[in-house]
């Protein structure tokens, strides 16, 4: 074989295997470019909450509406028939079944699902409401501070802590009082929609913000509120 041909050979190998190689590039390019990117499904949207529960944007702080995936429905507001000894006016707190009544006239009541009193924080008894707050400053008791210093800061001497939606108290408070003394207990707002129908809280009584707003501008200073114990539960009895 003449050396002329012998370099034909080689170039003619040299090019299948260049064109080879370049076939294969360009099919792994091809496959990648014309793949169908893979499916991402979009995240489940929020159901929208009925109209009791949305935003209040013309609040001092705007309430944000409540996701409604964190709370059972059955703790959501609504009106009952209520056959009960108490008079209309009276704030009931059902501690064991998580509920707070506002009996109204005619035979009907108001209820919301509630947060309570952790073990060793329930209370019961009779007392009124003396007084309600809008926005209040939340000033946690001496014996709080003193489980937690960190609260120090938001002491009663150091004026506690001002009003927003990260303020304990939230949107709305109602100061209960027996024998015309402070039981430093409250009912008040909260905006973790998941602690509704718990056993959570310092022995306060909490509602969602929407909530509380509702029972604030429904409850009249003075009234009786009913507190109900828990059998299993340790009790501070109020009254």
């Amino acid at each position: 074989m003449t050396e002329e041909r012998r370099n034909a050979r080689r170039m003619t190998r040299r090019t299948l295997l260049l064109g080879a190689g370049a076939l294969g590039l360009s099919g792994c390019v091809s496959a990648r470019d014309t793949m169908p990117a893979a499916h991402t499904p979009a995240p489940e949207a929020a159901p929208a909450p009925p109209l009791m529960y949305a935003a209040m944007p013309d609040e001092p702080f705007p309430i944000p509406e409540v996701d409604i995936r964190q709370i059972d429905p059955k703790w959501w507001r609504t009106e009952i028939d209520y056959d009960g000894p108490e008079s209309a006016g009276t704030v009931i707190v059902d501690t064991p079944a998580k509920y707070l009544y506002h009996v109204g006239k005619d035979g009907r009541a108001t209820r919301y699902g509630v947060g309570v009193g952790r073990d060793g924080f329930s209370w019961s008894g009779r007392a009124i409401i003396a007084y309600k707050r809008e926005w209040p400053r939340w000033n946690p008791p001496d014996e709080m501070v003193a489980r937690q210093p960190e609260l120090e800061p938001y002491s009663i001497a150091n004026g506690g802590m001002p009003p927003s939606l990260r303020n304990p108290l939230g949107a709305r408070a109602l100061y209960i009082h027996e024998g015309g003394r402070d039981t430093i207990y409250r009912i008040h707002g909260t905006s973790q929609a998941w602690s509704i129908g718990k056993a959570v809280s310092s022995g306060c009584i909490r509602l969602l913000n929407q909530d509380v707003i509702h029972l604030h501008d429904a409850v009249r200073d003075g009234s009786r509120i009913v507190v109900i114990p828990d059998p299993d539960r340790g009790q501070i009895v109020v009254g």
